[in-house]
Order: C-alpha cells, then sequence, then structure tokens
C-alpha cells in the first residue's frame, strides 16, 4: 500500500462526507493504492455514524473511536501505530486542509528522499490577533529551541515515511513537536511545503488561546527530556550537589564563627539564631532532594506503562 491518511476529528461530522469524497478523487486521479483511518476522538455529533456508513460502502477507510475525548496527540498515536502504507499523511477533518497537496508531498518522500515533510500554512484565513500573530511568535521560539527551520511546525497537513512513525511515541499534547520528535528519533531529513489553508466551513474551532501557552510549556519538557532524559543525573546530580557543597560550605562558616567566639570567650550568638543557618539547612535539603527525588521520579515518568493507554470504545 502506497499512502495512508489519518484524519483525527472530534464532531465533524458534516465536514466528513465531502473530505472523503475529496481524498478520494485525489487518490484515484493518481491511480494511488490507499487507506483512510478516521479516529474519532470521542465526539457526540453522529461523526461515527458518518465513519461507518463510509465503511460500508468503501472497504479502504478505517475507523477508530475513542469512549471519551483524550486529544489530538493520543488520536495520532493510535492511528500511527494502524498506519500501513508506505507514506503516512495526517490532515485535519475541518477541510481547512487541502488532500489536492498528497501527491507533491508523497513524491517528495519517495523521491527526493525526505523523512518527514510538513506544511506551511504561509497565507492563512484565521483570526490575526487570536492566530496568526501568536502561531509567528510560537513557531519563532519553536525553531531557536529545536533548531529546525520550519515555518509552522504544528500544521496538521504532513507526510512521513512509515518508518518515522512507527518510532517515534506522540503522547500527550506532543503532536505540536512531531518533527522534533522525528529529529531526537534520527531522522533529520525534514522538509517544508507550502500549502493552501481555506476557510472553515462547518462548525468551530475546538483550540482556543491556552494552546499557546501549553505549546511553550510541552516544547521546554521535551527539549529537557531530549537533553537530560537518558542522562537526568547530568541535571539533577549536578545541580543538586551544587546547592548541597553550597549550603555545608555556609553552614561550616556559620559553625566555625560560633567556634571563633568561644575559642576567644567573647559572646556567641546561637546558631539558630542566624538566619544563614536555616538558609544552609533548606539549600542542602533541596541539594539532596534534587539528588535523589527528582532523578526518580523522571525515571518512574518515563518508564509508566498508562502513559498511552487509551480506552477505544470500537474499531473495524
Amino acid at each position: 500500500m502506497q499512502i495512508s491518511v489519518i484524519v483525527p476529528l472530534y464532531n465533524e461530522a458534516e465536514s466528513l462526507p465531502k473530505l472523503f469524497e475529496w481524498i478520494r478523487r485525489v487518490m484515484n486521479d493518481n491511480d494511488f493504492s490507499y487507506e483512510v483511518i478516521f479516529v474519532d476522538d470521542g465526539s457526540t455529533d453522529g461523526s461515527w455514524s458518518v465513519i461507518e456508513s463510509l465503511r460500508e460502502l468503501y472497504d479502504n477507510v478505517c475507523g477508530i473511536r475513542f469512549r471519551k475525548n483524550y486529544g489530538k496527540s493520543p488520536a495520532l498515536y493510535c492511528g500511527f501505530e494502524r498506519a500501513k502504507g508506505d507514506v503516512v499523511v495526517t490532515l485535519d477533518a475541518d477541510l481547512q486542509d487541502s488532500p489536492d497537496e498528497i501527491p507533491e508531498m508523497y513524491r517528495m518522500v519517495v523521491d527526493d528522499g525526505y523523512d518527514l515533510v510538513s506544511g506551511w500554512k504561509k497565507k492563512r484565513y484565521d483570526n490575526a490577533i487570536t492566530k496568526n500573530i501568536p502561531s509567528k511568535i510560537y513557531n519563532s521560539f519553536a525553531r531557536k529551541v529545536t533548531g529546525i527551520k520550519l515555518h509552522d511546525m504544528n500544521c496538521g497537513l504532513k507526510a512521513y515515511r512509515n518508518e518515522v512513525v512507527k518510532n517515534i511515541e506522540v503522547y500527550g499534547e506532543m503532536h505540536r513537536y512531531i518533527p522534533y520528535l522525528a529529529k531526537n528519533a534520527g531522522f533529520s531529513k525534514i522538509g517544508e511545503k507550502v500549502v493552501e489553508h481555506r476557510k472553515r466551513e462547518f462548525g468551530k474551532s475546538k483550540f482556543g488561546i491556552e494552546r499557546f501557552v501549553n505549546g511553550y510549556l510541552d516544547l521546554f519538557s521535551l527539549w529537557f527530556l531530549n537533553r537530560f532524559g537518558k542522562k537526568p543525573m547530568h541535571f539533577f546530580g549536578f545541580w543538586g550537589t551544587v546547592m548541597f557543597v553550597v549550603g555545608f560550605i555556609a553552614i561550616c562558616i556559620v559553625g566555625a564563627i560560633k567556634l571563633h567566639h568561644l575559642h576567644y570567650g567573647t559572646p556567641a550568638p546561637l546558631v539558630t539564631s542566624s538566619p544563614w543557618f536555616y538558609i544552609s539547612l533548606t539549600m542542602m535539603i533541596l541539594g539532596t532532594q534534587m539528588f535523589l527525588v527528582g532523578f526518580l521520579g523522571e525515571i518512574v515518568a518515563r518508564s509508566s506503562n498508562e502513559r498511552n493507554y487509551y480506552n477505544i470504545k470500537e474499531e473495524f
């Protein structure tokens, strides 16, 4: 099979028939062998019924249905696990991504040898204040942190070699940084293609301004895990040791001052009356905790068996 198209969706019943017909026309015009995997992220508007009706008509339609709304990253994760095509294409279900872009993105992966091709919505029809300007700031910051020169890292329209999606783990809200995940997994040939951005025809956007705040936090998480995830002692051990040593030296100085007064018979203030005693003690305790608790906590989080467990109601 040449192409797997993964469509994560949440309450997009009106868009699905038109989107599928558009995908089918593009695939047939280019004589591609393909499958379309719809991942219903707990929709409540009858989206799953539309997917079932499409399945009855077309054998290459696959569906995954969550019992509740988990988010886009879990939907992509399950779609990636199911995908069989040599090239995996993801696009949003709201008709703002054009399936007409698929043939050229497929060629870039197959003929030009890209591991991943990300869409760039150079001309956007979103609200400038709530989406366009924050998106530009976010992407500029992401380029500096990740070193990946993409203008639109979070674009839903992307094409991957199958090997890429089978070797990355998308969880939480990390779908924004799939190119960075791919780079960290060793897939460094990442390209970009200017794609058409269309106005939403049905429904309303499922994402608010809070996604940009979450995006920055997720980016720092990925950066930290990539740099220290396999060597956490390089971070926790170093700073824990620094804090402990500084606290220990400070408390030694406080003790030495006390002994100096006792040696010369001068009035000596209580050690516990000095604020430096408590600051030193606190630094030693924090240093020890950073050395031990932080290290163990990070290891436990990374080895959790339930990080990518999602309750799928049904699939075909």
